[in-house]
């Protein structure tokens, strides 16, 4: 048995021994075969090498003629570029030589023509000095021939030549004054008045904007709130102050904005009328604003209704709410929307009968108070007022200086600014237009003789026609006709500036000369 595997061990020790040297010269072999495969690989890429590196160099040496070829071209470019300035600086040279040639011979012509100027300067002061002594000596002989000093016959001659000028203007003024009261020329002024005012249908009663609004016994509560609280919102957004009477019995509404008034009297009124407002003081303020809102859309279409009746073109629409807002406006009772329709047709129809434009006519005539509707935020005259007004938004200057001018607070420039004027005054007269207290009348009657009483040489005044005239006798000896015709212009503009008066105020001052002599 031992021997049997003894004889198996070395079996398999052979057989061991013969796998491993078959592997050994296997892995020899394996190893000549990768050593021959690597030494091709190698040789392979050394030539593969040599290629690339011969193509690049020829590439190198490609790129580099190419810059070569380039540069040289640039350099040419160059060359030419810096041959060509070269070349304009030589002749910039040469203008520049040849204009420095001009320059000197011109400052040598100026200089020589300096010196010539200035030896006839010397000339010429030579030759003032000589005949400033000569006129000096002319003059001293001529003030002792005449006896009298150059500044004194200036003077003289200035107070001789001023006297001529008063005189000459106040004989044109008395000539004109003249024209102005001939009996053919006030003929036929009358006419065509009495024509325009017989031909017009209008009838208009007088009105008043009240500003005391009597109240139904126990409705102020209902109407302002318990505790007033209304009355400051009502206030705000109509600009007009409220005075509750202190038995609740009426409300005054205060301020010069006629509009705000009626804002506040409408809502009054309909408070009144159909129940308490809001409780909440931004819906009463809301509702009072609805008020004013719908005023305003009033304003508008009455601002519309006097041009499309007088058939006019429509202005600008600020003048055409400034034309609306007249109907909540009055003078002495007298409603200013009417008023203006009105004094529009009379300038058309005597606009008609002198055969000018009568559309331009009515246009200017329905503008010329618009005035009225801004005076309670802007001050000044209303006439100067309507008239910038009118010339800011596009009117034709025709139809500004008639409103400018219609109380004569600028010159009348055109035919219709008078026309204006006349049918402003025939408007405002007419019996029954406006009304005026007992008081206010004896008022300004006393006012009136007060004033044209008041200038030296007067011996007295009296107001005639219900106001409408001032004649003032002056005294012969102290006044002259010129200073008379000077005098009734003064005492006009007085009583311009210090008393306000509708329509148009006459005065007239009388000079009459008195011959007396006692027969004893």
């Amino acid at each position: 048995m031992i021997p049997f595997i003894l004889a198996a061990v070395v079996l398999l020790a052979g057989a061991f021994y013969l796998a491993r040297r078959k592997a050994l010269i296997e892995r020899s072999r394996e190893a000549v075969r990768l050593s021959s495969e690597t030494r091709a690989i190698v040789e392979t890429a050394r030539a593969e090498a040599a290629t690339l590196r011969a193509t690049a160099d020829a590439e190198e040496r490609e790129r580099l003629f190419a810059l070569k070829a380039a540069a040289q071209a640039e350099a040419s470019r160059i060359e030419r570029e810096l041959a060509r300035r070269e070349d304009d600086l030589r002749r910039r040279d040469g203008s520049i030589a040849s204009e420095e040639q001009r320059v000197i011979a011109r400052a040598a012509a100026l200089s020589e023509r300096e010196a010539g100027l200035k030896a006839a300067e010397e000339k010429r002061r030579l030759t003032d000095e000589e005949r400033k002594k000569v006129e000096d000596e002319a003059m001293r002989t001529l003030e002792r021939v005449a006896g009298e000093g150059r500044l004194d016959v200036r003077g003289r001659l200035v107070a001789e030549w001023v006297d001529e000028a008063k005189s000459a203007a106040a004989e044109r003024v008395r000539r004109i004054s003249e024209g102005l009261n001939d009996v053919e020329h006030g003929r036929e002024a009358k006419r065509i008045m009495g024509i325009a005012i017989q031909r017009y249908q209008g009838h208009y009663l007088t009105e008043r904007l009240l500003s005391n609004l009597p109240l139904v016994p126990g409705t102020a509560p209902r109407i302002f709130g318990a505790n007033l609280e209304h009355i400051p919102v009502i206030e705000e957004v109509s600009n007009i102050k409220l005075t509750l009477a202190e038995d609740a019995s009426a409300v005054r509404l205060e301020g010069q904005d006629s509009f705000g008034r009626e804002i506040a009297r409408r809502a009054i009124a309909r408070w009144a009328k159909n129940g308490a407002p809001p409780e909440r003081g931004n819906d009463v303020k809301k509702a009072v604003e609805n008020i004013r809102d719908e005023l305003e859309r009033e304003v508008f279409e009455l601002g519309k209704r006097a041009f499309k009746e007088l058939e006019i073109p429509r202005a600008h629409p600020d003048i055409v709410r400034l034309v609306g807002r007249l109907n909540w406006r009055t003078s002495y009772t007298q409603n200013q929307w009417k008023h203006a329709v009105e004094v529009a047709f009379l300038c058309g129809m005597m606009a008609s009968e002198l055969n000018l434009d009568v559309k331009l006519a009515r246009r200017a005539a329905l503008m010329h108070d618009i005035g009225k509707s801004l005076t309670h935020a802007i001050d000044g005259s209303h006439a100067v007022i309507g008239a910038d007004y009118a010339r800011r938004l596009g009117e034709p200057e025709v139809v500004a200086n008639a409103i400018g001018a219609h109380h004569l607070e600028e010159p009348m420039n055109t035919v219709y600014a008078s026309l204006v004027a006349a049918a402003d005054a025939m408007s405002g007269a007419r019996p029954g237009a406006r009304r005026e207290q007992t008081d206010n009348y004896v008022q300004k009657l006393e006012d009136l003789e007060r004033i044209g009483g008041g200038f030296s040489g007067v011996e007295r005044a009296f107001a005639v026609q219900g106001g409408r005239e001032v004649r003032v006798y002056v005294q012969e000896g102290r006044v002259s006709d010129e200073r008379a015709v000077e005098l009734s212009a003064e005492i006009a503009r007085k009583i311009s500036d210090e008393l306000t008066f509708p329509g148009q105020i006459k005065v007239t001052v009388i000079r009459e000369m008195r011959a007396i002599e006692v027969a004893g």
